[in-house]
């Protein structure tokens, strides 16, 4: 499964939904709120920057943003909110491809680090993430934390979320440090449509100790977007990496 396959014309167009779930307000308020704190009145550079969830209504609050996205039918999913001059896209991997010019910010949320699936090329994307960042610059990561602890001995799928219409679950691969989420939805018939995606799971050390080999140093790491501490228990994390300020 490639990320360029999975996200094709049919995912883009299914992606959005407004008001609801990743797009709720009381998520994407939080989110907004601390990117543009975090920006300090600089430029933001988002890695895979998808339809624009985040982007559109943080360049809404006066912080220029730009994108990388290797989906172009995600690009032009965002193109239907905004043009070029107001948010400009790179097509390219974010491992990789180089945005113009310096930023305070770059960020990936919602466990998009993790559709890289190899150790080497999640630092790559710290390194890249480095390359484009002025001294004191910082990157915002926002990761799940790997639910292990779900699996009894010799069992390899744990369910992350049930709901009306949706089961997700995960099929893990311990070996490889990888997973694959499945995203069964059903419609008023019963019918269900199942999509997949393949991540490489990162401990928050790990993702440390990748931080730190580019270059950066922990800042802060918060349970959530509004600042809840984080603990044991926590199912995901938000952390913050800065350079520091003279290099």
């Amino acid at each position: 499964m490639r990320q360029e396959d999975i996200w094709d014309g049919d995912a883009a167009a299914r992606y959005d939904t407004p008001g609801t779930g990743m797009f709720a307000p009381e998520v994407l308020g939080p989110t907004v709120d601390r990117l543009a704190e975090l920006a300090g009145g600089g430029r933001a550079l988002e890695f895979a920057i998808g339809t624009g969830r985040v982007a559109v209504p943080l360049a809404e609050r006066g912080v220029p943003v730009t994108g990388i996205e290797l989906s172009r039918p995600m690009i032009d999913q965002l193109r239907t909110k905004v043009d070029e001059t107001t948010i400009p896209v790179i097509v390219g991997d974010m491992a990789s491809v180089r945005a113009p010019g310096t930023y305070t910010l770059v960020y990936l949320v919602y466990n998009t680090i993790s559709n890289l699936l190899t150790q080497a090329e999640q630092i790559a994307c710290f390194r890249n993430a480095a390359r484009h960042l002025s001294p004191g610059g910082r990157i915002v990561i926002e990761l799940g934390v790997p639910e292990l602890r779900k699996l009894p001995p010799g069992q390899q799928a744990a369910v992350f979320h049930v709901e009306p219409g949706y089961i997700g679950l995960d099929t893990y691969d311990v070996l490889r440090q990888h997973l694959v989420s499945h995203h069964f939805t059903f419609d008023e018939s019963g019918r269900a449509r199942l999509s997949r995606s393949p991540h490489r799971y990162i401990w928050p050390a790990e993702l440390d100790l990748m931080a730190q080999v580019a270059g950066f140093e922990l800042e802060s790491r918060h349970a959530d977007w509004a600042g809840a501490e984080f603990t044991a228990e926590s199912g995901s994390h938000v952390s913050v990496y800065r350079l520091p300020p003279h290099r």
